[in-house]
């Protein structure tokens, strides 16, 4: 048996649908005109009961204690109404509920039990429905009342509402119009619906569009890097696995999907790209307690923009990397200096030892160590992290061979850092601002090269002071210092340093304030608020 094209299928639901739409629509127009039609049938009854109850006639005959003729001339009477009027039935009754007219023979003269006619007989006036033997009904009671407004009896007038297929057979050119009609409109409705649908899916067929959805999330979910997606009224539209353990997302993935972004991580700063329609590349960002370098673009399709993508990666893993490589080769060369060092001064303690001046060479021992002691001891003492302390030590060994000497202010002590950052950043921080005054002096040829280094609390701001007697800087180096990329040198992979720096000063909510003199040195001072302990 061949099977249905699933476009096929979707033009033939789409038919049902609008077709099923209309038959409603008729059935509703249909309970209408039938609700408008039994009014019309109550408004009748009324009317034709409130013209027998005025026949002056009736009263002389209700009063006549001769029921038979009573009876007689009151039905010759209402018969000739009913049939002018095309009633199912007229009924009058005295007060005794005596039918005094009927269309069935056999009734005349009959006592009515019916509890539909008390309200009746208290001079109430109103329209009822009830089924009887020939169909619903709409009857109409009204009292009858003499020339003294006295009630003698009541008037009951039926109408016999028609059936369902009566009504379809009276409004059956209509019917047969609508139907066509409809028809009509359902096919062109279904082709071009159909035809809209299938240009929005490119042509694919659904299953073709699922499997696509499907490799789509499964790429996504692939990637190492974190993506996350949303469209310009901020719903997320793709958020994969890799950003939900980045950013310590703990909900299901799926329920992220269709969530306003500032629901599920308030600061991810992607509103302000589809507001500015502004991309922004490699920004070191702090989210949800987590370091990460991030690229947020606006998605633009057919010159409208549509939402942003943010894809970004954890530093965390980086940062250690680096770490670990800075104190590697900060080791080393802390060994190589104390190499050079240990060379010097032993042959400086064979030479006075050669010499015969043995008090001098003990002496000098003692002060070479008291020194290195005494450095070590302020480091561990003022410094309550052994990262900050050995990049230091490792820094003022490194001044020393290069004849520079790095004075670390003795009252300076370091506790805690700052809220947001940590020892990779502090130490990226010290080391880039060193070794910048390093190499500012390398260029000099005076003798007195001095770096001077403070790190000090107080009264919850946490102050760091890296000054020189180097080169300084000019004012258009200054302008553009902190530019990633941008070096006062002709060295390549330079101009990354100051940027860094600023880098952790802006994601720590710092200060930095720069003073430099060209041919007179420079002064880095960095202030960060602590906060509550």
């Amino acid at each position: 048996m061949m099977k249905m094209p699933v476009n096929g299928k979707i033009l033939l639901v789409t038919f049902l649908i609008i077709a099923l739409s209309f038959l409603l629509g008729g059935i509703f127009v249909l309970g209408n005109l039938l609700s408008e039609q039994e009014k019309d049938y109550g408004q009748r009854a009324m009317l034709v009961a409130r013209t027998v109850s005025n026949v002056p006639e009736l009263s002389v005959h209700l009063n006549n204690d001769n029921i038979k003729e009573s009876a007689k001339n009151i039905n010759k009477i209402v018969d000739g109404i009913r049939v002018i009027n095309k009633a199912e039935y007229i009924v009058v009754m005295n007060m005794e509920r005596i039918k005094l007219s009927h269309p069935v023979s056999k009734e005349l003269g009959e006592r009515s039990e019916s509890q539909d006619l008390n309200a009746a007989f208290s001079e109430h006036y109103y329209v009822s429905k009830a089924r009887g033997e020939s169909g619903v009904m709409i009857r109409a009671f009204v009292p009858i009342i003499n020339d003294k407004r006295e009630q003698v009896g009541i008037v009951v007038v039926g109408y016999s509402l028609p059936t369902l297929p009566e009504m379809l057979q009276s409004y059956e050119r209509e019917i047969m119009i609508t139907i066509v009609i409809s028809l009509i409109f359902s096919i062109f409705g279904a082709y071009t619906l159909g035809r809209h649908i299938k240009k929005q899916m490119f042509g694919l067929e659904p299953h073709e569009i699922a499997k696509m959805y499907v490799e789509r999330t499964e790429t996504f979910n692939a990637m190492h890097e974190g993506i996350i997606a949303v469209d310009k009224e901020m719903n997320i539209t793709i958020f994969n696995e890799k950003a939900a353990v980045i950013l310590g997302v703990t909900r299901k993935i799926e329920d992220c999907i269709g969530q306003k972004i500032y629901d599920v991580l308030p600061d991810t700063r992607l509103p302000e790209i589809v507001e500015t329609a502004t991309p922004v590349y490699n920004q070191e960002l702090y989210i949800n307690h987590h370091s990460i370098l991030s690229n947020r673009v606006p998605i633009i399709v057919n010159g409208e923009l549509v939402g942003a993508v943010a894809m970004f990666k954890d530093l965390t893993t980086v940062k250690k990397l680096a770490e670990e490589v800075t104190g590697v080769k900060a080791f080393v060369q802390a060994l190589r200096v104390q190499t050079h060092e240990h060379k010097n001064k032993i042959h400086t303690i064979a030479g006075l030892l050669q010499l015969g001046h043995t008090k001098q060479a003990l002496e000098y021992v003692t002060v070479t160590t008291e020194i290195e002691a005494s450095l070590t001891k302020f480091l561990n003492e003022r410094f309550h992290n052994e990262n900050i302390s050995g990049l230091l030590l490792s820094k003022v060994s490194y001044g020393k061979e290069l004849g520079i000497e790095v004075e670390i202010d003795r009252k300076s002590h370091f506790k805690r850092f700052p809220p947001l950052l940590d020892h990779h950043d502090f130490v990226v921080l010290l080391g880039n601002l060193i070794e910048n005054a390093f190499e500012a002096l390398n260029v000099l040829s005076k003798e007195d090269k001095y770096v001077a280094i403070s790190v000090d609390e107080h009264d919850g701001v946490l102050a760091i002071g890296v000054s020189d007697n180097g080169i300084g800087m000019s004012k258009e180096v200054q302008d553009r210092m902190f530019e990633n990329g941008f070096s006062s040198k002709a060295n390549e992979n330079r101009g990354i340093g100051l940027h860094l720096v600023y880098e952790i000063v802006r994601k720590g909510n710092g200060d930095i304030e720069v003073v430099s003199e060209f041919m007179k040195g420079t002064s880095f001072l960095i202030l960060f608020e602590l906060g509550e302990v």
